[in-house]
């Protein structure tokens, strides 16, 4: 999973970028499918505060009742959860050791 969700935090932080509106779309089905698998995931492993964090962020980025937020909220909600992906693998690595 780790390496999932080091491509998922890639594809939010290119959405910083001025990219074609296609691309958007494309990254909240990626998301969607995403936070699903990585919520199906936490509840394998009976993690019930990351399964609720990855189901709220699969609903967040559904792609079909999209959520208003405006470009500029939309870069600071992909900064965030890229970091908090990203965040979430050295905390993992971390509690192994």
């Amino acid at each position: 999973m780790n390496g999932f969700k080091i491509i998922l935090a890639i594809l939010l932080f290119l959405c910083l970028l001025k990219m074609p509106y296609g691309y958007y779309q494309l990254i909240r089905f990626i998301s969607l499918v995403g936070f699903l698998v990585l919520s199906y995931d936490a509840n394998q492993k009976k993690d019930n505060f990351s399964k609720v964090v990855y189901l709220s962020l699969a609903i967040l980025f559904q792609p079909f009742f999209k959520i208003p937020l405006g470009r500029e909220l939309w870069n600071i909600v992909d900064l965030i959860v890229g970091v908090f992906l990203l965040g979430s693998l050295f905390q993992k690595n971390s509690s192994r050791t």
